[in-house]
């Protein structure tokens, strides 16, 4: 599901509401989490999981193509736990 198919279901459920506000309540969402993990800060979401930030640290890497070692610079990569209700549905447990 991409993000304007999320709107549009979203959109078709509540017909009270404009798309245009379901698109602006969607985009405020995911810029909410998104600033909140670029703070540094964790963001759960009950039933569904938890989005947080890891740290790699500095390393030597390869490249694949010509073979020769290349330093890979430390750096911040989002990580996502799934909570445990999604866990569950998607093991069809619920």
């Amino acid at each position: 599901m991409i993000r304007s198919e999320l709107i549009q279901i979203i959109a078709d459920q509540n017909p009270h509401l404009f798309q245009r506000d379901v698109e602006r309540i969607v985009n405020t969402v995911f810029d909410e989490i998104t600033n909140a993990m670029a703070n540094g800060d964790r963001v759960e979401l009950r039933g569904f999981g938890a989005f947080s930030v890891k740290k790699r640290d500095a390393r030597v890497g390869r490249n694949p193509r010509t073979g020769e070692s290349v330093s890979v610079s430390e750096k911040h990569v989002p990580f996502f736990k799934t909570g445990k209700l999604l866990r569950d549905r998607l093991n069809g447990k619920s």
